[in-house]
């Protein structure tokens, strides 16, 4: 089947649904959900969305913390534009009906907690669910606006690229579509296309999101021609819940920002020993810090405390952590929470404008997918959430004020030379390892010797994976696993090119920093010859 829309969204969070409505009105909008629109990682981001609206904080102060997180390699010109309208995107979402938290005292309308590398309070919230909030009341206007048509339990195959159509000039076209229930191939034709589907923290064995981060839009922008940028820096979420039958729970980055400690299991401390600013040092820092005690002292985990603040306090500002702790048997009023690091956030993604666009025409990409040079080489807390809400404003201005025609006819999917796999265990297999390889050699701390082990046994993973794609009818496993191995890839190639240690980035074969912060943009050897790039025609 072959479906027609003035806008199609591959990808259901904060990015994608707040793009769709602001174009709704005026534009046919497709709205691609691999499960249901409710999932994903925006739901489960529990600190809040930083912004600049106490008056005694100031854009400056803002753009000062991002870049100290990011180590300096931060885009100027984005960092700026972001934090410049931190207050506009606040202020659309409480439009929209985002219940934030109310402020107890003072002049403002709304709470500001502080998280770690912040100078100030500016991180309104919803408790420690804001994620969750700003979904449910999304969705909701999403699935009630007539010109949004949502398709649930869909997965997007690959971009169709005009050069590969034999029209090198006609840009993105669309996409291919698996119908997962239906177990069938649709054909989605747009104006415009936007990737705004999560990152790829799934490449990792441990990490805080969920099943569906497996870098399917920068892996599918990048099968399209489109270049990456700062694939090197994942960001490892310190205090991630370590307990047997919990799964991705992460314990927020505002707990240490309300006055959580960090200890060993005798009970003393070890973060100041490791930066002044102790707990509320930039997540990198902290996730290192805890690193190196657990191989330091053998440990399974470290213990993150605010058992000495009054339990209304505790519940009055992490009921869901609470609560979810006290489901294992972790009363956090009365005990400290054991924790690990695990691999959270994409930093890098595909290289785009300030309008959201990539190097292909009609192909723009927004969120966590993106790389739009604000995060530099370490995300600071809470600026995700913003960067989704600004960027899909941006993108939306920029698709209203120009106009691309409907695209013409492409090849259908053609499955006719392929049969129905009977060896789903090489999925499994390839998955569990190359999880397995990343989480081993391309961890937290990294070495050449590692990566190249990593680099070897990702191409003949990919080689096999590669394989079984062309003779086999699709599913949602392999796809996943085919963006999957292509991020991984992207990962090592740009740990390997960069010589030095930055931000998340550690390298022990290359400790200093280097005076001279440039970003790792990867050429696309798949880019057409001859043809400019669509973020360098202004």
């Amino acid at each position: 089947m072959v479906f027609q829309f003035d806008v199609l969204i591959i990808g259901s969070g904060l990015a994608g649904q707040s793009l769709a409505l602001r174009l709704a009105d005026q534009h046919s909008v497709a709205l691609i959900s691999k499960r249901l629109l409710e999932d994903g990682a925006s739901s489960g981001a529990q600190g809040g969305i930083a912004a600049v609206v106490d008056p005694l904080d100031s854009v400056d102060a803002h753009i000062q913390d991002t870049v100290i997180a990011g180590a300096g390699l931060n885009d100027a010109a984005a960092t700026r534009f972001v934090v410049e309208h931190s207050h506009a995107a606040i202020d659309w979402l409480a439009e929209q009906g985002v219940p934030f938290t109310p402020s107890e005292e003072g002049p403002l309308h709304m709470h500001l907690t502080r998280e770690g590398g912040h100078s100030h309070r500016r991180i309104a919230h919803v408790a420690d669910a804001t994620g969750a909030a700003v979904q449910r009341t999304l969705t909701e206007k999403v699935r009630e606006h007539p010109n949004i048509r949502v398709f649930e339990n869909h997965a997007a195959i690959d971009l169709i690229a005009g050069h590969k159509c034999g029209r090198p000039d006609a840009g993105c076209l669309g996409a291919y579509i698996l119908d997962i229930q239906a177990d069938h191939v649709d054909t989605f034709l747009a104006r415009n296309t936007v990737l705004a589907t999560g990152g790829a923290g799934k490449v990792y064995l441990y990490t805080t999101n969920p099943d569906t981060s497996t870098g399917d839009g920068i892996a599918m922008a990048w099968r399209a021609g489109c270049r990456a940028s700062n694939m090197e820096f994942i960001q490892f979420h310190p205090t991630c819940l370590f307990h047997p039958e919990a799964k991705s729970f992460l314990i927020s980055e505002a707990v240490r920002g309300e006055g959580g400690l960090l200890r060993l299991p005798d009970g003393s401390r070890f973060m100041p020993a490791h930066d002044e600013r102790a707990e509320l040092a930039p997540r990198d820092i902290v996730a290192r810090s805890i690193d190196y005690e657990m191989k330091k002292h053998g440990l399974d985990c470290v213990y993150l405390d605010i058992s000495h603040k009054p339990a209304d306090f505790i519940l009055s500002h992490f009921p869901n952590i609470h609560a979810k702790c006290l489901s294992y048997g972790i009363d956090i009023t009365r005990d400290p929470i054991p924790v690990v690091p695990a691999a959270h956030y994409t930093c890098g993604g595909v290289l785009t404008d300030l309008r959201g666009r990539t190097d292909l025409p009609g192909l723009y990409t927004i969120g966590e997918a993106a790389c739009t040079g604000l995060h530099g080489a370490n995300r600071l807390a809470s600026n995700s959430l913003l960067e989704c809400v600004v960027f899909g404003a941006a993108a939306a201005r920029d698709i209203a004020a120009h106009s691309r025609a409907m695209p013409e006819a492409v090849p259908e999917w053609d499955d006719s030379k392929v049969t129905d796999s009977d060896e789903a265990v090489v999925i499994s297999h390839n998955w569990d390892e190359l999880r397995r390889s990343m989480w081993d050699y391309v961890g937290i701390v990294r070495t050449t010797k590692r990566l190249q082990r990593a680099k070897h046994r990702i191409a003949l993973l990919k080689k096999e994976i590669q394989e079984f794609y062309a003779n086999f009818r699709v599913s949602n496993d392999l796809l996943e696993l085919r963006n999957l191995v292509t991020s991984a890839e992207l990962i090592v190639k740009g740990a390997l090119a960069r010589k030095e240690s930055r931000g998340l980035h550690f390298s022990r074969d290359y400790p200093e920093t280097l005076p001279v912060a440039k970003p790792g943009i990867l050429k696309n050897p798949g880019f057409p010859k001859g043809l400019r790039s669509w973020i360098d025609q202004d």
